[in-house]
């Protein structure tokens, strides 16, 4: 069983950049695909970025695409979040999330494993 640990959130302003990082341990990491999702203040969990097992494959919400950026470091047992031109409406707690079917699936109930969530604020 994986165990999942974010990091990098913090407060940015608009226009700016983040880097979030996820730890995996207690599992083979390359044995799942990774998924990032945020949350706001009264809205649902909605998903943010997918990565295949070996990282060959992404997919991205059509809010986040040509902003955000998912990658993975198998050697590290880290799935990365690039974050660049960061809007308010980016605000929310970001989760990292293992999977260890290896197809796209943006639902949260599909992921088993998760991260106990990093803060990210985007001021205006």
């Amino acid at each position: 069983q994986v165990q999942l640990v974010e990091s990098g959130g913090g407060l940015v302003q608009a226009g700016g950049s983040l880097r979030l990082s996820c730890a995996a341990s207690g599992g083979t990491f390359s044995q799942y695909a990774m998924g990032w999702f945020r949350q706001a203040p009264g809205k649902e969990r909605e998903f943010v970025a997918w990565l295949s097992r070996y990282g060959g494959i992404t997919y991205y919400s059509d809010s986040v695409k040509g902003r955000f950026a998912i990658s993975r470091d198998n050697a590290k047992n880290t799935v990365y979040l690039q974050m660049t031109s960061l809007k308010p409406e980016d605000t929310a707690v970001y989760y990292c999330a293992a999977n260890p079917d290896d197809y796209y699936v943006h639902s949260p109930t599909a992921y088993p494993y998760w991260g106990q969530g990093t803060q990210v604020t985007v001021s205006s």
